[in-house]
């Protein structure tokens, strides 16, 4: 009995005011997207495994919650919305020309190790805007993340910017196999400029090449930074994908946003579904990314539609901890009351709360008893902005 009472290990219950806070947040939210022009998609929580898959390039297997069903298909808990969105793109949007944008609300599962430290269910917000190959697309998708968090509340935090595209045409043109090129994805999203250096000590790469690899660690600042990284490579690809985010950077100059955005150059996704830019909001109170996106063009190609596309997704779960630990909470409506009656006036009771409700009042009915005196629930009521007895 004792066990059945608590959840597993990486899911949690949220109740009383913590829920409460959790709801008015995602509201705000989602009402910023839709003030984007963004419409709203519900896809299933568990797909089929290849909606996932390997050749998806999403996260690895061995993290994904499967099961089957009756006729042995293999079904998983959807880790990542993006490749549920495409699906569902491809499927009903498959002859539209006209982007599209669409907004979703849900929870992701994802079977993360114990020593991690992270809840392997998560409710995530988000939208993706598919059909729009532009450089105003990817500003767009920026500028509404940032109008996101302040929505929330946050008044500090960075918006990040990559490009995969920089790091695989210096990739492609060093001549890398695959395996080499994801260890050294790897070390440069974890910052490991020792351990970039110590993996392409003993190969063939010319030394310029090897610089540049090495010097990945260290572009992320301001604007300046697409400039350092221009001293590194005459690569047509490479310097094309600093040219989009130049041309990125001018739009959100036209939104008023700037202010709030940097460049990252070595934030390599483990997601191999992006094809263009990455980005990822931090602020202060939480160790992981609060905002995530990025630009995935051959996605939707996958599910058989030839189409560009680019999203984001907030993390409700972590921008709530970390407006916990900022002392920042969401305004709670104060139209909550409770209305107190004794037994031989419950009819005047009813009609009270009805007239009540009628005016956008929240109306809890609570019986006086011997157990349970008007005193006891004055003081159970201090949270109510209104006590009404009879």
């Amino acid at each position: 009995m004792q066990k059945i009472l608590h959840t597993p290990e990486g899911v949690r219950d949220i109740y009383s005011t913590e829920c409460e806070q959790k709801l008015i947040l995602q509201e705000k939210l989602h009402n910023v997207i839709r003030s984007f022009g963004y419409h709203d998609i519900e896809t299933p929580t568990f797909e089929y495994f290849d909606v996932f898959g390997r050749d998806i390039g999403t996260i690895p297997s061995r993290e994904l919650f499967k099961f089957f069903d009756r006729e042995g298909e293999t079904l998983v808990l959807r880790p990542d919305f993006t490749p549920s969105i495409a699906r569902a793109a491809a499927k009903y949007f498959l002859n539209e020309d006209m982007a599209v944008r669409l907004t979703y609300l849900g929870n992701t599962f994802i079977n993360n190790s114990s020593y991690q430290g992270r809840l392997k269910e998560t409710t995530q917000i988000g939208g993706e805007l598919i059909g729009d190959d532009s450089a105003d697309a990817d500003a767009e998708s920026i500028a509404l993340t940032v109008q996101l968090l302040l929505a929330s509340g946050l008044k500090d935090f960075q918006i990040s910017i990559g490009h995969v595209g920089f790091f695989h045409a210096l990739a492609a043109e060093a001549g890398l196999d695959e395996g080499l090129t994801a260890q050294l994805q790897e070390l440069i999203a974890n910052k490991n400029t020792f351990g970039v250096q110590k993996l392409l000590s003993d190969k063939e790469i010319p030394p310029a090449q090897k610089k540049a690899f090495s010097s990945f660690t260290g572009l992320f600042g301001t604007q300046e930074i697409l400039a350092k990284a221009r001293e590194l490579t005459e690569n047509a690809q490479a310097l094309s994908a600093l040219d989009r985010l130049q041309e990125i950077w001018d739009i959100l100059c036209m939104y008023g946003v700037s202010k709030y955005v940097s460049f990252d150059l070595g934030m390599l996704s483990s997601y191999m579904y992006y094809t263009g830019i990455t980005f990822r909001g931090y602020t202060f109170g939480t160790g992981d990314a609060v905002i995530k996106g990025g630009r995935y063009d051959r996605l939707l190609h996958c599910f058989g539609k030839d189409a560009p596309a680019v999203g984001f997704v907030a993390v409700v779960d972590e921008l709530l901890s970390a407006l916990s630990r900022q002392k920042i909470t969401q305004e709670i409506s104060c139209s909550h009351c409770m209305l107190l009656y004794e037994k031989d006036q419950l009819s005047e009771a009813v009609t009270k709360a009805s007239s009540l409700r009628s005016q956008g009042i929240e109306v809890e009915l609570v019986r006086i008893t011997e157990d349970r005196t008007r005193e006891k629930c004055r003081n159970y009521a201090k949270n109510c902005t209104l006590v009404v007895e009879l």
